[in-house]
């Protein structure tokens, strides 16, 4: 179900809790609150939608990736860049990483690593900001 965005920035800048199998219909409604805002949003974190929960979204191209308590394992290549965010206002300067690689649990709890670069690099980087209430 498609959730409203949260621009709270008392709420957004708390750390967000482990997600349990439980948590598993959150992939639902990230995908339908970012299929929602395609227009201007390509990734979201659970907190963007009221739940402090460690889950993000993210398109890798047109397919979405959902990460259930992702870990930045490790990361190079750091480069400036501009971000704008749904619950933000306008874009901001912060550094992000060309290549970096992040385990976590899929939507069927299974662990995974992923390496990513380039855009999806730099998108999943902004959700996992989310998670520890980091806010460009």
């Amino acid at each position: 179900m498609e959730k409203k965005i949260v621009k709270d920035m008392m709420f957004l800048s708390q750390v967000s809790q482990p997600a349990s199998q439980e948590d598993l219909p959150l992939a639902k409604d990230l995908q339908d609150t970012l299929q929602a805002n395609r227009e201007t949003c390509v990734g979201l974190a659970a907190n963007m939608i009221g739940v402090q929960k460690r889950v993000i979204i993210f398109n890798i191209g047109m397919i979405p990736m959902v990460m259930f308590n992702p870990v930045l394992k490790s990361f190079e290549g750091p480069y400036e860049t501009e971000e704008g965010c749904l619950s933000l206002t306008g874009v901001r300067p912060t550094t992000r990483y060309e290549k970096i690689t992040v385990s976590y649990r899929d939507i069927h709890w299974k662990e995974q690593t992923i390496t990513l670069t380039g855009f999806p690099a730099q998108i999943c980087q902004h959700e996992l900001d989310h998670l520890e209430g980091v806010i460009i």
